[in-house]
Parts: structure tokens; sequence; C-alpha cells
């Protein structure tokens, strides 16, 4: 599977996504992922999955230094000696000595952002992530967390698919070399429907969701960790790498982003880029 080369991180460009995933389905989940060559899997404390996870990890069998593993520490954590005790309690969890990739889940306005950047590069430092990012960051404070860290940030995780534009923070991530990793990548209702993608997945002899997937890792510096709770899934959502979307079919789906239709917002969103 193609990596993204972000700031020194090789991060694949399609992982699994575990949200909403838990209990014996989830570790079984992850471990077929594993076995059908998946080597990206995503997590966070919020999920409440990572000792589920992690036993996902130690099933496959897999050299850990085959694998690529990200989780993320809740907004409630920022500060330093929280930040730091979050990111211990999620490697007991996952049983892991570190991770590859240590996120902020979301920013917090009422903890001083040098002080989670200092605890982020302070949990690098010691040992316990390979990389660090952030996610849900929009470009301004992208850019402020960027000039406050003395590590390269290597990703920022946001919310992407066909129908919300974040060609802004794209733009941000690849000015910095970062990868921008998309969540939420299938969208949800009716995009399937959508003649760009159904016409597309004709075309190709595809599904609409591998299209949409592929639409993903075929941008530079994107990658995708679209969620499933169904092994079969896990199969189609890899079979993308045997066909290509000319430019046509790319900027017909890409259109789509007009719509600015977003998933996740919250009270505690941070103020979103405005296309």
């Amino acid at each position: 599977m193609r990596s993204i080369d972000a700031n020194g991180a090789q991060i694949p460009c399609l992982g699994v996504g575990t949200w909403t995933l838990s209990g014996p389905a989830c570790t079984e989940l992850v471990a077929h992922a594993l076995s059908l060559g998946y080597r990206h899997v995503d997590t966070a404390v919020l999920y409440r999955n990572e000792a589920e996870v992690g036993a996902g990890i130690a099933a496959s069998g897999l050299p850990r230094d085959d694998l690529f593993v990200t989780t993320k520490v809740w907004h409630t954590d920022l500060q330093r000696d929280a930040f730091r005790r979050s990111t211990e309690a999620s490697l007991a969890r996952l049983g892991l000595d570190r991770v590859d990739l240590l996120l902020i889940h979301w920013p917090n306005p009422a903890v001083p952002l040098a002080e989670t950047i200092e605890a982020l590069n302070a949990a690098r430092e010691a040992g316990l992530t390979r990389h660090i990012g952030v996610s849900n960051f929009p470009t301004g404070l992208l850019a402020e967390a960027r000039a406050l860290s003395p590590a390269p940030l290597v990703a920022n995780q946001v919310e992407h698919h066909p129908m919300l534009d974040q060609s802004r923070v794209l733009a941000a991530c690849r000015a910095a070399g970062m990868a921008m990793i998309s969540y939420c990548p299938l969208f949800r209702g009716s995009l399937f429907e959508e003649p760009a993608i159904a016409n597309a997945a004709r075309a190709h002899g595809k599904t609409p969701g591998q299209i949409v997937l592929r639409w993903h890792v075929q941008q530079p510096g994107v990658a995708a960790i679209p969620r499933t709770s169904r092994k079969e899934r896990l199969a189609e959502n890899l079979a993308i790498f045997d066909f290509t979307l000319d430019a046509a079919e790319m900027d017909a789906i890409s259109a789509l982003q007009s719509a600015n239709r977003r998933l996740c917002d919250f009270a505690f969103s941070p103020q979103w880029d405005i296309p």
C-alpha cells in the first residue's frame, strides 16, 4: 500500500477507523483487517476501545514495526500533566510501549495551546510516540500549533469527504509537508447516488464506496480511515489500488464539495475555515 511521506512519517494512505467499535467484535475486526493487508489503525481515548484495538493488534502476530498506530488525547486532558497521564494510560490499554502518531483530538481554548503543544512534544521526547500531530484544527490554529512546536507536526486529522470543502486545510497541510487524514471519508446518506460517483462506479466496475475512497487517496497528501463493522466491507475498501480515476472524474466528485455539509460539529468545535 502506498504511504504518504509527511515530515518524516510514513503514513499508509488507507487505514482502519474504529470509532463506535467495541468488545470482541472490535478485536476481531482489527485482527481481520491486519490479516487482509491493512497496516494503519486509528483509535482514541474517546472511543473507549483501545484495549480491544490492542488485542486485535496482538492477535495479528505482525511485527510492531510493520504497523502504524494512532491514538488521540481528548480535549479535557490537554493540560501538561493530564496529557502525560492520558498518553501513558492509552499505551497501557493498547499494550504498546509507543504509538506511531499521537494527536490532539480537538483544540480546547480553555487550555493555552502553548502548554498543550509542549506536552505533545514532551510525549515524543519521552518515546511515547514516534510522531505528533493534531486533529480538527482549522488553518489559523494549525499555523499557531506549528509555530509553537519544536518537532514537526506530521498530520491534521479532519472530517473530509466529497460533501465538505476542506481545500484550505488541505493546502495548509501540503504547504507544511503534513498529511491530511480524512475521517468520515464516506459521508452518509445519499452521497453514493450522486451522478459523479454512480457514473464512475459503473465505468470502473467498482462500488460507489470504492470510488469515494479512491478519490481520497488519489489526492496528494491525503489518507483515509473509513470505519466499518463488517468484515466483508474491509476487503472492499482495500480493493481501490487497481484502478485510477481520470481528471474529469476527480473534478466531478470534487465539485460536490460546494454543498459544505459537515457531520461533526459540536459546541466545543473551533471556528471552521470558510471556503
